[in-house]
């Protein structure tokens, strides 16, 4: 695994008790390639493993994107998501690292949130969102899917109707939709964000961490299965990549067009 030293895709600070993760990739809106994933993984881990963190917050560079998810430039350019540590696409282990970490982690959505960043917030304990960020899935637009935590979490926090008008659509909503729906905790100007998720980290941090930690597990107990669904739907995504409909959705996305799915209707 990298180290936070040789980090390339990721920043790793720790202020006051509060471990801030940053996706570093603005010029891919804060896409995630392998090395971003075996770098979120490392970073998560030592923010699990620091005594002096209690509350851990996830961002993106910039004030455009949270995360645009895994980078369609980069699947189209080689067929995957590039080299990682392991010679796996470790995506599994950073859905993991993030419910796992014994300590709440926040979600800061500064501008996009689609796809497979939208599935990174859902799975940090709590979202506070810049009032431009805009929430949405993308899966079926380019050939993909998470037929894992991504559709069984939020059919959790917003139920099954809008859950699947979201993934359905593919729709793009605000930040205030967002909270109505209870996608995300509460909303706030840009330039207030940090501030906020500073507040919201020591109200936590004064609370006893060991009830904290037994408390997220509690929670995760109850939708725990959903990482083996998660792992079937990632062999499936596997396979179903190499067809043309995928290829038909990622070629599109690149060239900047609609895709044509009409032959591939059951």
């Amino acid at each position: 695994m990298p180290s936070i030293d040789n980090f390339t895709d990721v920043t790793y600070e720790v202020d006051n008790g509060l471990a801030w993760i940053t996706i570093n990739r603005p010029d891919r809106y804060n896409a995630f390639r392998a090395r971003t994933v075996d770098e979120l993984v490392m970073a998560f881990k030592s923010a699990w493993n620091d005594p002096a963190v209690g509350v851990v917050a996830l961002t993106g560079a910039g004030d455009k994107a949270f995360s645009a998810g895994g980078d369609q430039k980069q699947r189209m350019e080689t067929g995957d998501y590039g080299p990682s540590d392991s010679g796996l696409f470790e995506i599994d282990s950073l859905h993991h690292a993030i419910r796992d970490t014994p300590k709440p982690v926040i979600a800061a959505v500064n501008g996009v949130a689609i796809g497979g960043g939208h599935v990174l917030h859902m799975l940090c304990d709590l979202t506070i969102a810049a009032d431009h960020a805009i929430f949405g899935q993308n899966g079926p637009r380019v050939g993909s899917f998470d037929a894992g935590f991504g559709t069984g979490l939020m059919a959790r926090a917003i139920g099954e109707k809008r859950a699947r008008e979201i993934w359905f659509l593919c729709r793009r909503y605000t930040a205030a939709q967002a909270v109505e729906w209870g996608l995300a905790n509460k909303a706030v100007p840009a330039d207030q964000l940090k501030s906020e998720v500073r507040a919201w980290a020591d109200e936590i941090m004064n609370l006893s961490p060991t009830s904290l930690k037994v408390l997220k597990q509690a929670f995760n107990a109850d939708t725990e299965h959903f990482g083996g669904l998660t792992q079937m739907a990632n062999t499936t995504l596997s396979l179903f990549g190499e067809t043309n409909e995928a290829k038909e959705g990622i070629t599109a996305f690149n060239e900047k067009r609609a895709a044509d799915f009409r032959a591939h209707q059951a």
